[in-house]
């Protein structure tokens, strides 16, 4: 269906002209009449199918007449999840409308400066493109208002819920009127994308748009599978030396992986750029036009980066890390082969990963064949040294196969070297000799051995059972061979004398207590006494105190 034939105005056909199309697409073709009869839009349509036209013609379309509301702020809101996309999208407003007069446009995305975006608010604005997080910012700040809000968009409305932008969008929603057209673009309508649309739209249309035939065979898919990280890199540069690369886009999985593989790049000789989220706007949008100017060969990029990257010169685009949701592999590989131009996407996956591999074949409807590279082959996988016994092999129990084991039975060559099948079994009993056991109270022979006594004997029990408490602790210091040991018990004979007694009758006193040293030890002085030698001065008695009188 060609352009003219959708009922768009004049200007606007004029400008898609300048563009050099003529013939819109299937998404065009449905999606612009139905917006144009101002009925709300549920869109389900693949990237590079020229969805962004669908729903900037029609909103075009409106501007062509004067607003009657009051007021600076947008009459056409578009909802972005990167800041590259609306980047894109504000960009083809421009061109679109650039026949339109007295056309004003505002992008509002995080990473750039305030100042020339209030500036852009400051007046009336026509067709603002942020993302969410900036414009929450302005929002709270309440430097734009919805008072002449005619057209709502979400792009890419599932990849927005996927960053965690839902509360943002309900918030936004919420302060927008409630006679607004809304037009939901999304890659698929099922789930939460699904109860959000209904929660956004009053009895809309839904238009799904699956990918033509005809532009599967534009991005050849090819798959090599690797055994490491340095196997994975020596692929990809057979892949960046190959003739008919102009320019690739090779993905990774983690902003520091993409910094760390532009550094490998560069030092191989490769012109090679970094793009992922913690870099700057300004810093982005020099990598970019870097990019389209054709001064850098590669670029490497996360995944929320590159979304809105629309580069002619774009031929290869390599996924060094595979993709963990297969929707991401769709967008990646939607860098190449645009506007009807052929690419090459290539994957490099893990023998671990064939399950991402798996989910982007269901996704897709595509086999992905795996190719080899001669000279970097992957290593064949060592086979499994132990296999799990077949039915009615080995043991196992019942259910598993076999007949099962008996219980305490072992298998035959458990064990290391020893064969324990061999073993005579094993009784309940204690002491284990020669693969035999005792039974429970029977001395083995020789008795316990233990250090110190000659040939095993043990010292029978009733020999010193009942021996009196005394002898039970160590002998003092300074007793004799067989004298008697002290008694702790004050009654007893041989128990030492009470301090009173001891001390009136040196005779009595007891001395085995003490160590040797202690007997050649002086005796201390008494405290009171005065040392002999050299008299000393007296020291005048001191003043009694009359308190103690």
């Amino acid at each position: 269906m060609q352009f003219s034939e959708l009922g768009l105005h004049a200007n606007i056909l004029k400008a898609i002209e300048a563009t050099g199309y003529t013939e819109a697409t299937q998404v065009q073709a449905e999606a612009v009449p139905a917006a144009l009869a101002g009925a709300d839009l549920l869109v389900s349509s693949q990237t590079g199918s020229g969805k962004t036209a669908a729903f900037l013609l029609p909103s075009l379309h409106r501007l062509v007449e004067p607003s009657t509301a009051q007021g600076n702020g947008p009459r056409v809101l578009v909802l972005a999840p990167t800041r590259e996309l609306a980047q894109q999208v504000e960009k083809a407003a421009r061109t679109y409308g650039n026949e339109l007069r007295r056309l004003r446009t505002a992008s509002l995305v995080g990473g750039a400066p305030y100042g020339p975006q209030l500036k852009q608010l400051s007046q009336p604005v026509d067709v603002v493109v942020a993302t969410p997080g900036r414009l929450m910012d302005h929002m709270e700040r309440g430097r734009i208002d919805f008072s002449r809000l005619e057209v709502l968009v979400l792009d890419e409305a599932d990849r927005m819920l996927d960053m965690g932008f839902i509360d943002d969008i309900e918030a936004i929603v919420a302060k927008t009127p409630t006679t607004r057209q809304t037009l939901l673009f999304s890659a698929t309508l099922d789930g939460v994308v699904g109860k959000l649309a209904r929660q956004l739209t009053r009895d809309p249309q839904r238009i799904e748009v699956a990918a033509a035939k005809a532009d599967k065979p534009q991005i050849e898919q090819r798959l090599h599978f690797t055994d490491d990280h340095e196997h994975k890199s020596r692929l990809l540069d057979h892949w960046l030396r190959d003739a008919e690369m102009n320019q690739a886009v090779v993905f990774t999985a983690t902003k520091r992986s993409a910094e760390e593989l532009t550094d490998n790049l560069r030092d191989q000789g490769h012109s090679a750029d970094a793009l992922h989220g913690d870099m700057p706007q300004n810093k982005r949008n020099r990598t970019i036009q870097r990019l389209r100017e054709g001064r850098t060969r590669v670029l490497v990029a996360t995944d929320v980066a590159a979304r809105g990257i629309d580069v002619a010169g774009v031929t290869h685009v390599i996924n060094f890390d595979a993709p963990r949701q297969a929707e991401d592999y769709v967008h990646r590989i939607g860098r190449t082969g645009r506007a009807g131009r052929s690419g090459i996407a290539v994957t490099l996956a893990h023998h671990r990963e064939k399950h991402l591999v798996r989910e982007i074949e269901r996704y897709t409807g595509q086999p992905l064949q795996a190719e080899v590279v001669p000279g970097l082959e992957p290593k064949a996988r060592p086979p499994r040294t132990e296999q799990r016994p077949r039915q009615g092999q080995g043991y196992g129990g019942q259910g598993y196969g076999g007949q099962g084991k008996p219980w305490g039975a072992r298998k035959e060559g458990a064990g290391g070297g020893n064969n324990w099948s061999d073993r005579p079994a094993r009784p309940q009993g204690g002491f284990k000799k020669d693969g035999y056991a005792k039974p429970y109270g029977e001395r083995a022979e020789g008795g316990f051995k233990r250090e110190g006594r000659p040939n095993g004997d043990a010292q029978p029990r009733s020999d010193w059972n009942n021996k009196p408490r005394s002898e039970w602790r160590d002998k003092p210091y300074g007793l004799a061979g067989d004298a008697q040991p002290r008694s702790f018990d004050r009654n007893a004979g041989n128990a030492p004398p009470k301090r009173a007694e001891r001390g009136a009758d040196p005779a009595r006193r007891d001395d085995s207590w003490k160590s040797p040293a202690e007997f050649s030890r002086p005796r201390k002085a008494y405290a009171g006494a005065k040392p002999a030698g050299k008299p000393t001065a007296s020291k005048p008695a001191a003043k009694r105190s009359n308190r103690w009188d």
